[in-house]
């Protein structure tokens, strides 16, 4: 059993976190066209809250996603709400999802294998 004070919180480092952002957002909007707010909620509900985004980070993104062309927009204005920005994933962005996914499913390949053959127990129980 480990003990839950030698178990520390996860700290994603922001290279990890900026590499992963795209596939994150555009599989998220595979999933549904959504708005900016909603994605956030989503990113720390995938996550378990260990991702825990700011506008300041997502906003741009969007933007850039826009230009490449990987998602359009189109503002709406709820009957119930406030108006909001509506994001929807392209052709071109499920094209680039797929490629971001052969990455990602390499990339995990080869440290999944690295990682079965070696001992990382130590790292395991917080001593590293």
């Amino acid at each position: 059993m480990i003990d839950q004070g030698m178990v520390r919180t996860v700290q994603i480092d922001k290279d990890l976190v900026a590499a992963s952002a795209t596939p994150l957002v555009l599989a998220i909007l595979v999933e549904g066209e959504n708005y900016g707010y909603a994605i956030l909620k989503r990113v720390r509900e995938l996550s378990n809250g260990k991702l825990d985004w700011t506008d300041g980070m997502l906003y741009p993104l969007l933007h850039r996603l826009l230009r490449l062309g990987y998602v359009t927009t189109e503002w709406r204005t709820p009957p119930e709400g406030r108006r909001r920005k509506y994001y929807a994933i392209t052709d071109s962005g499920r094209a680039a999802l797929k490629e971001h996914h052969r990455q990602w499913v390499t990339v995990t390949d080869a440290l999944s294998e690295v990682w079965r053959d070696s001992d990382f127990s130590d790292f395991a129980l917080g001593n590293a």
